[in-house]
């Protein structure tokens, strides 16, 4: 036996309404019924999907804007750290210009480092092999494959059109 306590506790803790199944209904009915079922419920995993992509989104847009402040930060801070260096370097009794001249060789030297660094990766960088293997391969495939014979209609009607 159906409690109706229990369902009225399922109505409130999901929101949906059960309705009770009447036994007399059609096959067409159980069908249009199930088929009107399963397409909100689609409608509401989309709308849902919709939801969680919006939320990730807004996160990503957040994220981003912070890495881009960041990085404005950090840059706008390297012409202090760099007097700061300087001048460290004046303060252990060395000139002034010759500290500018050890901080800017630094880096230029870490510049150095870091472009050799991105030519060593851009060298092993190689083109998509596998791909172009596949594609070759379905090229030749398709190149040795005939259209499939379609009749040809005896009967063929013209159509009158209107200029207006």
């Amino acid at each position: 036996m159906s409690d109706p306590g229990r369902k009225a506790a399922d109505a409130v803790r999901t929101g949906v309404i059960v309705e009770p199944v009447s036994a007399d209904r059609s096959l067409g009915q159980l069908v249009a019924e199930a088929t009107t079922e399963l397409s909100g419920l689609v409608h509401d995993e989309i709308a849902l999907a919709k939801a969680e992509i919006r939320e990730d989104v807004k996160r990503g847009a957040i994220g981003g804007g912070a890495i881009a402040v960041a990085g404005i930060l950090a840059l706008f801070s390297l012409p202090v750290f760099s007097f700061a260096a300087a001048y460290g370097i004046h303060n252990w009794g060395l000139g002034l210009a010759w500290s500018f001249l050890i901080v800017g060789g630094a880096f230029v030297v870490l510049a150095g480092l870091l472009a050799g660094l991105a030519v060593l990766k851009f060298k092993k960088i190689k083109p998509p092999e596998k791909t172009i293997a596949s594609s070759k391969e379905t090229a030749a495939v398709l190149q040795n494959a005939k259209p499939h014979p379609r009749g040809v209609r005896q009967e063929t009607k013209s159509v009158a059109r209107s200029s207006a």
